[in-house]
């Protein structure tokens, strides 16, 4: 064999011991990690999303296809899954019906002391006067017959009512609804006798007759110094509202 024949067959030769050492470095550890660096771009990117906790531990776990990226995909449509399951459970608590205040049901019945709220207040306007407030507490609708039969302190007759003050209907209390009658304690102008200092005021309800009280009566409190009434007392007819009863 020739020079020249050997010196091809020996660079042949090198250039094929080169090329299996090529591909060699290419299937070691070395070329496997290159790649993975690679392929791990997409993690860092689901690592901005939404929920960035969830597809940090996703993309720790994956390996180094890229499968990264649909891996922080599944976790978004968890995120949004379990929103979904919260807004469910809101609109669920929007539809519970809320409890309202009893309406009125049945036949009206009369209104008396165990069914409404009394309240007696002095007034400024009418001077000596004093307004009595009545509540409807009950469930139904109650009437207000006549006029409050009213006795302060110890006082033996009850005061007599002004004719000219009665409505010209029974007044009715829905539940919730308030009635309204004024007193006139004493004369303006000092004219009255026999009067006193009252503690304690009485309010008795009449009934559809109008000639005896029925049911409870009720103790509204009068003011820390008390009412002073005289022969001059005298009190209103039931009314609806409340400018119709200080008229008087």
């Amino acid at each position: 064999m020739s020079s020249t024949s050997r010196s091809r067959l020996v660079a042949a030769a090198a250039t094929t011991v080169l090329a299996a050492l090529s591909l060699t470095a290419c299937n070691d550890g070395t070329g496997a990690q290159d790649e993975g660096g690679a392929g791990t771009s997409p993690s860092a990117t689901v690592s901005h999303s939404p929920a960035p906790s969830a597809a940090t531990d996703q993309s720790s776990s994956t390996d180094s296809t890229g499968s990264t990226g649909s891996t922080g995909s599944s976790a978004g449509t968890g995120s949004s899954a379990g929103s979904g399951s919260t807004g469910g459970a809101v609109a669920s608590a929007k539809r519970t019906p809320v409890s309202k205040a009893p309406s009125s049901s049945g036949k009206p019945v009369t209104c008396e002391g165990s069914t409404v709220r009394t309240v007696a207040a002095p007034l400024t306007r009418p001077v000596n006067h004093m307004l009595l407030t009545v509540t409807n507490t009950g469930s139904k609708s109650c009437y207000l017959y006549g006029y409050p039969a009213v006795r302060f302190g110890e006082a033996q007759a009850v005061p007599p009512v002004i004719e000219a003050s009665q409505p010209q209907a029974v007044v009715t209390l829905a539940p919730g609804e308030s009635g309204y009658a004024s007193v006139n304690l004493s004369a303006t102008d000092g004219s009255g006798a026999n009067g006193y200092t009252a503690k304690t005021l009485t309010v008795y309800f009449q009934g559809r007759s109008g000639n005896e009280s029925v049911g409870k009566s009720a103790h509204p409190s009068l003011p820390a110094q008390g009412a002073y009434v005289d022969d001059a007392l005298k009190v209103t007819y039931w009314q609806q509202s409340m400018d119709d009863a200080v008229t008087w």
